[in-house]
């Protein structure tokens, strides 16, 4: 296999991937994924779409992850190595598909509107 490269997103985080055969080494913003995510849970979800295939380790990823918070971040990357997955085999797309990891979370958070304390939230009414 070549390298395949894709990207995934996740509230205003943005992960680009580069996916090759190897060993199974996982580089975050040049750092090791155990180092980057001081969290397992956010280990885990990182390499769930691998686990659901039952390849982990047999890829070597090397990640540059932007934007947003360490969640946000794992989850993008979660998106961006199921691309990747797919792109190198379309038979297991079903399979990431019913677990959830081919959809994009489309949550954003709601820009403040003039006039109004919060996105929605309105300054309290006095009517003296």
């Amino acid at each position: 296999m070549a390298t395949t490269n894709t990207s995934g997103r996740r509230k205003t985080s943005v992960a680009r991937i580069y996916m090759q055969a190897g060993q199974g080494n996982i580089t975050i913003n040049d750092r090791d994924m155990k180092s980057y995510f001081a969290n397992e849970l956010l280990e885990n979800i990182v390499n769930q779409p691998l686990a659901t295939l039952e390849q982990v380790g047999q890829y070597d990823i090397k990640v540059n992850v932007s934007g947003g918070g360490i969640a946000g971040q794992a989850e993008a990357i979660r998106l961006a190595i199921s691309k990747a997955l797919v792109s190198d085999n379309a038979e297991v797309k079903s399979a990431l598909r019913k677990e959830g990891f081919m959809t994009r979370d489309p949550r954003m958070v709601e820009r403040k509107k003039f006039g109004k304390a919060k996105a929605r939230r309105s300054f309290q009414f006095s009517k003296r």
